[in-house]
């Protein structure tokens, strides 16, 4: 492949520099410091050295010195306790505690296995002490405020709150460290020597450490060193550093440079990918800003920020635009287009507004982008044809009746024909319904207690473009505007006592503000259509009856047998609409140059509300709908109910009959139904069509029967079947959907189209939790069985419109994710279609556990986005920059 020198010698150069130093990001919550041992629950004789009794002297043989003596400069209440003795030393002015010794004085608490207090210097000075077996136990824990540590001995002066540490512990943030001496200035400043800090859990025997011989150290703000060495299992790496600095800070994030990962792909030669900055703007809101380079001149810009407002509302915004060249000026294969996407999600909290809600769920952009990007966190993204979005606001007035109204934005693209259909907006106001007949009370029953009434208004400002007039003004110029009211008027009752009717009357007005006129031309010898603008409006009414009732039937087997009884629950329904013809808002115009031939059409045409009916409709409709459960014996002997399940949750059957209409006036029969097997894992739903009509040569309906055809009695015509099935053997805790990229791209919630990358900026998406360091994850490995999970999808379709019979779809999809040992796992998604053949997208995925590190490794093998990364790095945020990422993809 072909690459531009000057690109190649740029990304060299940020290469160098990026290796230079290093920076932090994105810093979680401080970890509470580790608890101290509790103190015994009963209250031991404690001795108080008050600062005025200090000075006082005993009654001995000894004469008493002429120099007065210094008063001690404690600001406090000394108080001590021990569990062995605690022994006395006057004329030393010593206090020394053995055994479980605690010591505390104003924010000091301190706890070791033997503590010296000197209260002429105000020192003190604490130690461990050695068991029976020669092992050192009761390491010293001292604790100054929110600041602990655990060394092996310490000396504190009170006066000057200065400290000496010997191999002294402590966390601060992610961070733990350990220092061979370290130097406490004061309340907020330290100073180390022979450190090591890492975000290991074990400060003593960590995975990986910085190593470095000098250090400052002021707790919740900063960590400046010296010469610093990366040090992984116990081996010094290459990588030094002459200094370093790590901001600590108690807020949840801070600014921070976000270190690119290392890409290269078949068109677009070697990269940059994902570089930019972090901005902690506040505890409400971020900003990211990121980056891509090609070394063929192709670049990407995104802006990330989430935002939040707790008890109010919550969100996040994504922006990207690329601008992708493929090859070089001058090849036959050269391309240059740019591409973007907006994604935009809004929650308000219930809590924020009882009487008003906003909400957006945006995703638009490029038809092209998901399949053209390189830089993609979910490749199966590309899958995906349909982009859309929705904006809504609505609120509810108080009134008698009540009302509300909504203003709604909506957005949909299909990214196959790149036709956008968008209403901005649509507006819909509604009246709650009226009972001008019921009785103050508000008993409504009886056909005129139930007659009510109301009012709705949907009005809508319509534009259908594509993806090149996006937001054009050519886009604009074909807006359609219209409204609808309409009014229905409705009541229901029963009759003999088991039978429901319920009946309305609807009236509908369309008001439009452009309409058609069409004649013939014949000049063009063509039929003309022309836009008349103004407004103009139809009116149209309907009705419509139904009558229902529910039938209850069961067949017993015994009380001896395994399935103890059926039961069969019938819903059958006989509806009737009418609605007259509207012949008046019908033209004429020829379709030939003789003028004869004459076909009727509305100036309505087109129209978003539809148009008025030409012929009169007199329909009656035959709906059945039927679920079926057993009671069965329950394997558990323990228990003396039968056990019921669902043996269909749904068969439906309809149909219907236009009395007005003078040929095919039956509608096909549509029969569907679904149910649920093995505890409702698995999910299985069907339908068909059955045409009572024969067809002809063309394939169109004729008015004669198919089984006066020399056919059967019904036509099937289509036919479809889809399964779905999820099964898991996991905890809960790993069952529960993630928010991820994929879904925001408009995707599935599973994994059946692969699950997202996961690079330094989407590591939450682990399968790995920090949960599962505490535990005994090896032990329960293996005295439980192995953890998996799988999600079985299956789709069949069947054509037969034209007599072609068929199979028009046939594919199976399956994704699978396993434990294969405690620290490794392993996923796949795949399937087959049967129709063409082949292989469907694939994604091969692969983690490992490393303690403090987390590699990763997906990679779809075959196909248009054939792609492989590899990702190796630590999981801290603090540290999430020390990382290596390598991508190729193969478009």
């Amino acid at each position: 492949m072909h690459t531009n020198l000057f690109n190649i010698v740029l990304l060299s150069i940020f290469l160098s520099l990026g290796c230079s130093s290093l920076y932090s990001q994105d810093i979680k919550k401080r970890q509470s410091a580790i608890p101290a041992s509790k103190q015994e629950s009963k209250n031991p004789n404690t001795e108080s050295i008050k600062k005025d009794s200090i000075a006082k002297t005993t009654n001995d043989t000894i004469k008493l010195d002429t120099l007065k003596v210094k008063k001690s400069t404690l600001n406090g209440i000394v108080k001590y306790k021990a569990k062995q003795y605690t022994k006395m030393e006057p004329k030393k002015k010593l206090i020394t505690l053995y055994d479980n010794a605690e010591l505390y004085y104003l924010d000091v608490e301190l706890k070791s296995g033997i503590i010296v207090m000197d209260y002429e210097k105000n020192e003190v000075y604490a130690g461990r002490i050695k068991d029976s077996l020669g092992n050192y136990t009761q390491f010293p824990n001292f604790k100054q405020g929110s600041n602990e540590i655990q060394p092996d001995s310490i000396r504190f002066n009170f006066k000057t709150k200065k400290a000496l540490i010997w191999n002294s512990r402590t966390s601060q943030g992610e961070f733990n460290v350990k220092a061979a001496i370290t130097k406490k200035e004061n309340d907020s400043v330290y100073f180390l020597k022979g450190a090591r800090f890492t975000t290991a859990k074990d400060v003593d025997n960590p995975e990986y450490y910085f190593y470095t011989n000098k250090i400052k150290f002021v707790p919740g703000k900063k960590i400046v060193t010296g010469g610093t060495n990366m040090v992984i299992a116990g081996v010094p790496t290459p990588i030094y550093l002459p200094f370093a600095y790590f901001p600590l800070s108690k807020e949840t994030s801070v600014s921070g440079i976000i270190l690119p990962s290392y890409s290269d792909s078949n068109s677009k030669g070697f990269s940059l990918q994902n570089g930019g900055y972090y901005f902690a703007l506040s505890d409400h809101y971020n900003l990211t800003l990121t980056g891509d380079y090609y070394t063929n001149g192709s670049f990407a810009m995104a802006a990330q920020s989430s935002y939040a407002n707790r008890y109010h509302y919550q969100g996040n915004v994504n922006i990207r635009f690329e601008n992708n060249i493929v090859s070089e000026r001058g090849y036959p294969d050269y391309s240059k287009t740019k591409i973007y996407n907006i994604q935009w999600s809004h929650s308000q909290d219930s809590k924020a507004s009882p009487n008003s809600t906003f909400s957006a769920s945006v995703n638009l952009g490029s038809s092209e982008y998901f399949k053209q990007t390189i830089n993609q966190v979910n490749v199966g993204s590309s899958l995906n044809n349909t982009l859309s979005s929705s904006i809504s606001y609505s609120t509810v007035f108080h009134t008698i009746p009540e009302s509300r109204i909504s203003l709604t934005a909506t957005h949909s693209q299909n990214t196959n024909t790149k036709v956008i259909n968008m209403t901005l907006p649509t507006l819909q106001f509604s009246v709650d319904r009226i009972y001008p007949f019921a009785m103050n009370d508000g008993a409504k029953k009886g056909f005129f207690k139930n007659i009510n009434l109301q009012y709705n208004l949907n009005g809508k400002n319509n534009f259908v473009t594509t993806d090149s007039l996006f937001f054009k003004k050519e886009m604009f110029q074909d807006a359609e505007i219209g409204f609808q009211h309409s009014i229905p008027l409705s009541t229901n009752f029963k009759v003999f006592k088991y039978f429901s009717v319920s009946t309305s009357l609807n009236y509908d007005e369309v008001w439009y503000f452009k309409t058609i006129e069409k004649h013939y031309d014949n000049q063009t010898a063509q039929v003309v259509t022309t836009e008349i603008p103004g407004f103009d409006a139809f009116r149209t009414y309907s009705s419509s009856t139904s009558i229902g009732t529910t039938i209850y039937g069961t067949f017993n087997f015994g009380e001896d047998k395994k399935i103890k009884s059926i039961r069969h629950v019938m819903r059958p329904a006989i509806s009737h609409s009418y609605s007259p013809s509207y012949e008046k808002y019908y033209d004429t115009y020829a379709i030939d140059g003789s003028g004869e031939m004459q076909k009727d059409y509305t100036r309505f045409e087109g129209g978003m509300y539809g148009t008025p009916g030409l012929n009169s409709s007199n329909s009656f409709g035959f709906n059945i709908s039927n679920t079926f459960e057993a009671k069965v014996t329950d394997k558990d002997s323990t228990k003396t109910e039968p056990k019921k399940i669902m043996l269909l949750n749904n068969l439906n059957i309809s149909t219907s009959y236009n009395a007005d209409a003078t040929t095919l006036a039956w509608a096909p029969v549509r029969i569907s139904g679904g149910t649920q097997f093995f505890d409702n894992k698995l999910s299985a739903n069907f339908g068909t069509t059955l045409d009572p009509y024969a067809i002809d040569n063309s394939g169109n309906r004729i008015n004669t029967f198919n089984i006066n055809n020399g056919g059967s009695l019904f036509r099937m015509t289509s036919a479809n079947l889809t399964m779905n099935y999820s099964i898991s053997r996991r905890g809960e805790k790993d069952n529960k959907k993630k928010d991820s990229q994929a879904q925001r791209n408009g995707g599935r919630e599973d994994d059946l189209f692969g699950s997202d990358i996961d690079t330094g900026s989407y590591r939450k998406n682990s399968q790995f939790t920090d949960e599962d360091e505490t535990e005994d994850v090896i032990g329960e490995f293996f005295r439980s069985k192995l953890p998996w999970d799988m999600t079985f999808a299956y789709s069949l379709t069947y054509g037969n419109n034209n007599r072609e019979k068929k199979i028009i779809g046939n594919s199976i999809m399956i994704s699978a994710n396993t434990d294969l040992t405690p620290k490794w796992k392993a996923g796949i998604s795949t399937g087959y279609d049967f129709v063409q053949n082949g292989v469907t997208f694939t994604q091969l995925r692969f983690e490992r556990d490393l303690m403090s590190w987390r590699m990763d490794f997906n990679w779809t093998p075959f196909g248009t986005n054939a792609t492989w990364n590899f990702y190796i790095g630590i999981k801290s945020g603090i540290l999430s920059d020390i990382k290596w990422e390598k991508r190729n993809q193969n478009f």
